[in-house]
């Protein structure tokens, strides 16, 4: 039975290879809801959801391309910094948006600041890491 095109209440505990717990729905105390398969999920979570049954709970190892991809280091930016309003009071380390196509919010971490440039990292934070999921469906809400 296929999940695709419902809307779904899951909860999960996502951990590293490690065993480092970096997510968990189950320690916030409310499962996720998300329409199964319609893009909302990295694919790998979205794959394992969608055969299951309430009830059901499943361990999954998910390698980098099939959750948050692989780290492109063409996503690594250098702006002069000169284009950059504030590029001295950015916090190097930290995350911070910047507008994307659209106006659209595009967090980026801001690598390093000197005289010349600003060096931003547009991967996702958890580009390149193979992930670890235990799920347990929940409910099938329609």
């Amino acid at each position: 039975m296929s999940n695709e095109g419902k809307r779904v209440r899951a909860h999960y505990t996502g951990t590293f290879d490690d065993g480092t717990v970096f997510d968990s729905s189950v320690e916030r105390g409310e499962p996720l809801e998300f329409v199964c398969m319609a893009g909302q999920m990295i694919p790998g979570f979205d794959a394992a959801v969608n055969e299951m049954e309430v009830g059901e709970t499943k361990k999954v190892h998910l390698p980098a391309s099939e959750a948050y991809g692989e780290r492109d280091e063409a996503l690594v930016q250098s702006v002069p910094t000169a284009n950059v309003p504030g590029a001295d009071e950015l916090p190097v380390g930290q995350t911070v948006y910047l507008q994307g196509p659209g106006g659209q919010p595009l967090p980026a971490l801001v690598v390093e600041v000197n005289d010349q440039n600003v060096v931003f990292d547009l991967n996702h934070e958890m580009a390149g890491k193979d992930l670890n999921f235990e799920i347990t469906l929940v409910e099938i809400v329609d």
